[in-house]
């Protein structure tokens, strides 16, 4: 086609362009035609979605609480559906009515082109952080995903805004300004964060996900009106601080793997989340030259065989020093290594490379940095005790080498070198020296420690084995200290049960006789050998049992039999009263193991007191003193044998009454659940460390035993409080290390140097 036909609206680039111009005027109207025709489609579809998701995840919400949040977002957003979407369509209306106008948004500090890579720094909620972590996370992938067709919007809007660079950020119709827009529409919305986060989701599903459709609307218009014609979809150099590919690679293919593509999106996703808050934090902080304070580095970055092969390198060095059969003698020791293993290794590039200096990318300086905050939280986490921090502390060369290689281990909690050191993680917070006497346990993780350090290259399945070797010893151990916690669980129920039906039956007992004056040999029998029965009744046949009903029958029946007879009336109805109890005794003496001689003599006596009651033998004398009491009883019955006693206040009451506990505290010891591990202080300063076994339904006492199953302590609910007052107790997180250990980071980047 000649210069005749060319269309009289082809934009002539031989001038530079003003935006003012009818022209450019016109194209900027075509742009805003498209990007509304096109995103309104796309936000109709999303909200058709959410409604059908919502419902699908309410019927298999796993409990009616989750079901209750899925329902009231679906109300919620029917709604006000379109004062979300109207908001969502004017906010991108009004950026590009500002880039109509010129005011074109700068790009953030850092270059990324991501507005809201900032944004962690300043939030100070929980949900906050997870919705901009969200927003984070889909912005990288689609400014990834889309990059060949942005690139070219860019050029081209750059072209009519009067040669000003534009980058995706600062694009009004790139993912950045996109998300950023439905944010500010998402605030009219009030749904718990887990229904929010799930819009997100379908936004980036049904919006993000189909904006390439509009990019090639706008490329196509924009290039049919002669704005770049010629220019193809290339992008141009990557950063040096871009995301590194993200998924296993062996050390001889990793220098070609900048050009595989992410396989790992939800890796991918946390990885750029977490590069935007690394990114954050430098740029809040003044520059004072490269990575180990000097002026700024030249040269090509270190590809990844390089880093791995100087960490290879240092990983020998370790490896091979005298004092690797036991860990470094001091916390300050490892602490200074692991503050110094980024310079070391920096050091390390330089000597191979015959310069002084060397210089990473920013993703791979991301990812020193990470693990070397990983293993200063493990150092300062006083979950494990000191000599565990030490030797997994000596682990952070593997730990950095994996992550390199595979970052989708800071994503993924499935991931083998996560497992493994979960895993060790969790069996040193049980650990001490006192429970560990034979170091058993210490030697099999440092084994597990030293066999990476000499063996780990660059193949991760080193972690699998190692894994499952630390699993089966584990196990046997678990299957040990089991039957040694279920011998001393039942020998304390057994105890308890005991005392409680003493108690119970003193209480029954006491109650009964009330200010009544007995006849010692009535009170005898009742707080001896009847007590005895009364006790082996609740154990054996519980409270609710027949027989526990007519003991306390008798009781009753006893103690009318010894009231004073004065008329002929109370001596028919004690004679009617004797047989019954003559068999009641007879029954319950038996049980308790009585002889028959034993039983006969005591009868003998009761007759004799009975005939005096009754008058029918006036000047006959009864001796006052029950046979039982003197009378050898079987081993059984002595262990149980002891004259019931008015029962004494609840010590535990009075411990509450007599000490001013903090309430938490309380709620602290109330709230512990069997499994949860706990620290206690000695007076002398000494520690121990001891596991919930069991809580008595009788007396409410915890019971406290080592890794070995052995008793260590048995606490009152009031002696805990009063211990967790005092700091001489403290519950150990339960929370796997590798989860605390990121939030505590996230949470540190967050916060301003």
């Amino acid at each position: 086609m000649n210069n005749a036909s060319e269309p009289s609206n082809v934009v002539d680039l031989s001038q530079r362009l003003d935006p003012r111009s009818e022209s450019v005027g016109a194209l900027l109207v075509t742009v805003r035609g498209l990007a509304t025709k096109r995103l309104h489609a796309l936000a109709s579809n999303m909200f058709e979605n959410i409604d059908d998701a919502l419902f699908d995840l309410a019927e298999k919400a796993e409990n009616n609480a989750a079901q209750t949040q899925f329902f009231d977002g679906m109300r919620e957003v029917r709604k006000k559906r379109a004062i979300v979407e109207r908001t969502f369509l004017g906010q991108v209306a009004r950026d590009l009515a500002d880039f109509s106008a010129g005011r074109t948004r700068a790009p953030d500090a850092d270059g990324a082109g991501r507005p809201l890579a900032n944004i962690e720094l300043s939030l100070v909620g929980e949900n906050e952080l997870e919705e901009s972590l969200a927003i984070t996370s889909m912005i990288g992938k689609n400014e990834q995903r889309l990059a060949r067709a942005l690139f070219a919007v860019n050029q081209r809007l750059s072209v009519i805004c009067g040669g000003n660079k534009m980058d995706d950020a600062s694009n009004p119709v790139g993912p950045a300004s996109l998300a950023g827009a439905f944010r500010q529409a998402m605030r009219e919305l009030m749904v718990e964060v887990r229904v929010k986060l799930i819009i997100y989701k379908l936004f980036d599903r049904y919006v993000l996900a189909g904006i390439d459709e509009l990019y090639d609307d706008i490329n196509n218009e924009l290039a049919s009106a002669g704005v770049l014609p010629q220019l193809r979809h290339e992008i141009s150099t990557r950063r040096s601080d871009a995301p590194a590919p993200i998924g296993p690679v062996s050390a001889t293919a990793m220098p070609q793997a900048a050009a595989t593509p992410v396989t790992d999106a939800a890796a991918a996703e946390f990885m750029q989340s977490l590069h935007a808050l690394f990114s954050a934090r430098r740029d809040s902080m003044p520059a004072v030259g490269g990575p180990m304070g000097t002026s700024l580095p030249t040269g090509p970055l270190p590809s990844p065989a390089e880093l791995l092969g100087a960490l290879t390198l240092l990983q020998s060095q370790i490896a091979t020093l005298p004092n690797t059969a036991a860990p470094l003698a001091t916390q300050a020791d490892v602490s200074r290594d692991v503050a110094q293993l980024k310079e070391q290794l920096l050091a390390q590039i330089g000597q191979l490379r015959g310069q002084q200096t060397a210089h990473v990318s920013g993703m791979d300086e991301d990812t020193i940095d990470l693990v070397g905050m990983l293993f200063e939280f493990i150092l300062e986490d006083d979950n494990l005790p000191t000599e565990m921090q030490v030797l997994l502390a000596r682990l952070q060369i593997p730990y950095l080498k994996v992550a390199l290689l595979d970052r989708r281990m800071f994503a993924h909690k499935s991931h083998p070198a996560r497992q493994l050191l979960d895993a060790l993680a969790d069996a040193a917070k049980g650990w001490s020296a006192e429970a560990d006497r034979d170091g058993r346990l210490f030697d099999k993780m440092k084994s597990i420690v030293e066999r990476l350090l000499h063996d780990f290259d660059d193949d991760t399945a080193i972690f699998t084995r190692l894994a499952g070797e630390l699993q089966d010893f584990l196990d046997v151990s678990r299957k040990r200290a089991e039957l040694a916690e279920q011998r001393v669980a039942e020998s304390t129920r057994g105890r308890e049960k005991l005392e409680h039906a003493r108690r119970r039956a003193a209480q029954e007992i006491v109650g009964r006789i009330g200010g009544a004056s007995l006849p010692p040999l009535i009170y005898g029998v009742l707080t001896r050998a009847w007590a005895n029965y009364i006790v082996l009744t609740l154990l054996r046949q519980g409270e609710e049992s027949q027989e526990f009903r007519d003991s306390l029958r008798f009781i009753d029946d006893f103690i009318a039999s010894a009231r004073p007879v004065h008329d002929l009336n109370g001596r028919r109805d004690l004679r009617a009263m004797l047989p019954g109890i003559e068999r009641s005794l007879r029954r319950g003496l038996a049980a308790v193991a009585f002889q028959e001689a034993d039983t006969e003599q005591l009868l003998g006596q009761l007759h004799a007191f009975y005939r005096q009651q009754l008058g029918e033998a006036a000047g006959e004398t009864v001796s006052g003193t029950i046979v039982a009491s003197v009378m050898p009883l079987p081993e059984a019955i002595q262990a149980i044998e002891e004259p019931v006693a008015e029962p004494e206040p609840d010590d535990e009451v009075d411990s509450l009454l007599d000490e001013a506990f903090d309430e938490r505290n309380l709620a602290q010891a109330r709230e512990l659940k069997v499994g949860q591990w706990l620290e206690f202080t000695a007076a002398d300063g000494t520690t121990d460390r001891a596991k919930l076994s069991w809580v008595s339904p009788i007396s409410g006492r915890y019971l406290f035993v080592n890794r070995r199953g052995l008793k260590v302590a048995d606490h009152s609910l009031a002696g805990l409080a009063q211990a967790f007052a005092g700091g001489t107790a403290r519950v150990l997180d339960s929370t796997l290390l590798f989860d605390r250990a990121m939030d505590a980071i996230v949470e540190k980047l967050r916060q301003p140097e």
